[in-house]
């Protein structure tokens, strides 16, 4: 039996969703993160559970690679480097194959079997396709010079400057350089999460892939005050495929990771950048959600749109809407759509893209689901529900169900909460009819499922 930190070598026989590969040693699976199918890898017991026999280990190295492995093609990949692109070292095909299982296997293990699987759809760009990066300000070593980019695989506190990510923009790498250089330049120091003390926390670049508008966001504490007005010239000088619209300084002294914005001040042009998917146009602020592959976008919305099928003279309810990108899609076509969102700010948002628009049929709700629910009294005849990562409040989902919808597309980043709801409405006396994944997120682990569930 294998003991807590010691060293083994094994084969990773199989990985299950996202990146957690299964090797067994005397007949014990030890479960580590990070690898792929196929590979010899060295790890170290690094977590034993108490009256179970599977236990979890922290890789050590890649003895052997996979008989499908490929080179990676980006500088920053690797131990001790960005943790981003996880997958990059697979072929596209093989990206697709392995995600596909993964959520299929997932399916199978929750026995949702009696359903239509619809072949994965690939994102339309491989390459630059994200259009929003946040990078954090820190070192690369304790006491390091200054550095500017993505945390290290495994790190808490560690960042690598990675100005030559291969799926952001190029522009935002030319944006990252110069922010990082003038910074370093005028002496300012980064925000230490330990001490509480510093100035620069991270830097938000959000581009159009439609218009080519950037919107840059610096984002600091409070503990100094710096005239940002050069910084903001420079950027409107560089040699750049978009060009900058607007430039943003946000102040945020919160303990948190998440940048929650406590002041902001509108440096040069205007707050907000302007994106356009499937024919509609939405403003973009700092931090409204939005798909972070516009072109995958597309290829996402157009899967919602055919799962729901002839919604003409339909009334549909849109939950967790968020700026309502899925509910203004679909009020093309149908006769009536409600959105619910919590943020606020998300929901303004949201009416202003539907005037924009000019879609007078959708109505945009604040508030926590759970409760508004209650407040609709129209009956919907399609239900689409595109909750966050850890899915729909376990009180949420019963409310949900008690409208009674003929049917509902489920549109899910996490197929592993996905797979819990819907067991649920299993019980609840629906069923899954068609299940599609759509790759958002190319050269990572992560996948979106659209999934159509109908009352039996």
């Amino acid at each position: 039996m294998l003991k807590r930190n010691e060293e083994f070598i094994g084969l990773v026989e199989k990985v299950n969703f996202p990146d957690r590969g299964i090797v067994i040693i005397d007949d014990t699976p030890i479960e580590v993160k990070g690898t792929l199918e196929g590979q010899k890898i060295k790890a170290r017991v690094s977590k034993k559970r108490r009256g179970n026999r599977k236990c979890k280990g922290r890789l050590i190295e890649v003895i052997e690679k996979a008989p499908n492995e490929i080179e990676p093609f980006c500088q920053y990949f690797g131990p001790n480097k960005c943790g981003g692109c996880a997958i990059q070292n697979l072929s596209y095909e093989d990206q697709l194959a392995k995600k596909e299982k993964q959520v299929r296997d997932l399916f199978a293990k929750a026995n949702i079997t009696d359903c239509k699987w619809e072949p994965i759809k690939s994102s339309p760009e491989l390459y630059g396709y994200r259009n929003k990066m946040e990078f954090s300000f820190g070192d690369e070593v304790k006491d390091g010079p200054l550095a500017l980019g993505l945390h290290r695989k495994g790190g808490m506190y560690d960042i690598v400057t990675v100005d030559g990510c291969h799926i952001a923009d190029e522009d935002f790498s030319k944006i990252l350089r110069y922010v990082l250089d003038y910074c370093t330049e005028a002496g300012l120091n980064f925000y230490h999460k330990m001490k509480r003390e510093g100035y620069l926390r991270y830097l938000l670049i959000r581009k159009s892939k439609a218009s080519g508008e950037i919107l840059v966001n610096l984002v600091t504490t409070s503990q100094l005050d710096y005239d940002w007005n050069e910084l903001a010239r420079g950027l409107q000088e560089l040699d750049l495929s978009g060009h900058v619209s607007g430039f943003i300084h946000t102040k945020s002294d919160t303990l948190s990771d998440a940048v929650k914005p406590e002041e902001e001040e509108l440096i040069y042009g205007k707050d907000f950048i302007t994106e356009e998917v499937l024919g509609l146009k939405f403003k973009i602020s700092p931090y409204s959600f939005f798909q972070t592959n516009s072109k995958g976008a597309e290829v996402l919305y157009n899967t919602v749109l055919e799962m729901a099928g002839d919604i003409n003279e339909k009334t549909v309810f849109d939950l967790y809407s968020g700026t309502g990108t899925i509910a203004q899609i679909m009020a093309s076509k149908a006769k009536k759509v409600y959105g619910i969102e919590i943020v606020e700010e998300a929901v303004e948002a949201a009416k202003e893209n539907a005037k924009l628009n000019k879609l007078d049929n959708c109505y945009f709700i604040a508030g926590d689901v759970l409760k508004k629910v209650d407040e609709l009294d129209e009956k919907p005849d399609l239900i689409v529900i595109d909750p966050p990562r850890e899915g729909i409040h376990p009180k949420a989902i019963n409310k949900i169900i008690d409208f009674g919808a003929p049917e509902m597309v489920y549109v899910s980043c996490q197929p592993v909460s996905l797979v819990r709801d819907l067991q649920v409405m299993m019980e609840a006396g629906y069923r899954v009819k068609k299940v599609q994944c759509v790759d958002m997120f190319v050269h990572t682990n992560h996948v979106e499922c659209v999934v159509l569930i109908e009352r039996e």
